[in-house]
């Protein structure tokens, strides 16, 4: 699955958070809205920055299982993205000891991925210029440096549009254009709701439980899943 990609975009690194990712790692494993999913012919055309990937039932890699990513970069160097719905018991002021700003702030801190857990990245919602900061999608931003994550703390950033992340998910190139291949993702267009849910927790099953209404409505008899040549229907989750 996602491997040490090569990215351009580097995470804020402080040594002392390595302590900090093994109780976070250990805690995360233990709305409302319509979606209009993106064609599923040929998949890996409709990749870019700020589409959401949802694993696909039959994703087995414990790193990826259930899990809903935002990809932050896309492009011919490579794949970035951040896991949304993996939330820790851990509050950001954990961070204290290397982020001034974290002192006091209760919010809980994210696992972004399994690649450079030592480090922090950030994603917030504003209409603000942000200096430091790459625009995902709309108003979404990623902030990956600790100057800008500083920034963003300082500026009292509302925890409802404000996430920090531990590590990220990093395919090389072509690499999830083949895991598309072999459906282990579904892609949704870009949504901040998805992004700011709630109620992490349980959004893998409400995304996946409204894929399977939004079929079985499409497909409503065993033959209608097939194509006119008989191959299966692409949009199947299982």
């Amino acid at each position: 699955m996602a491997g040490r990609a090569h990215q351009r975009i580097k995470p804020a690194r402080f040594l002392r958070i390595a302590a900090v990712v093994g109780l976070a790692a250990s805690a995360a494993l233990a709305s409302r809205w319509r979606l209009v999913p993106v064609q599923a012919d040929a998949p890996a055309k409709h990749l870019a920055a700020g589409k959401i990937l949802v694993a696909r039932r039959s994703l087995a890699d414990p790193n990826f299982a259930e899990t809903v990513i935002v990809l932050v970069q896309y492009d011919e160097e490579g794949t970035l993205g951040l896991i949304v719905n993996r939330q820790t018991k851990l509050p950001v002021s954990r961070l204290a000891r290397d982020l001034e700003g974290a002192k006091g702030r209760t919010e809980p801190l994210y696992l972004g991925g399994p690649v450079a857990m030592s480090g922090v990245m950030g994603l917030i919602r504003t209409t603000a210029k942000l200096e430091e900061a790459k625009r995902v999608f709309g108003d979404v931003y990623m902030i990956s440096s600790k100057n800008a994550v500083e920034k963003a703390m300082a500026s009292n950033s509302d925890p409802k549009t404000f996430r920090l992340y531990l590590g990220y998910a990093g395919w090389d190139a072509g690499q999830l254009e083949f895991e598309m291949g072999m459906d282990a993702w579904d892609v949704l267009p870009a949504n901040p709701a998805i992004v700011f849910d709630p109620h992490p927790e349980t959004l893998w099953d409400r995304l996946v439980e409204q894929e399977d209404l939004r079929i079985a409505t499409a497909y409503p008899s065993p033959t209608a899943m097939f194509s006119r040549v008989g191959a299966p229907c692409q949009n199947k989750l299982d």
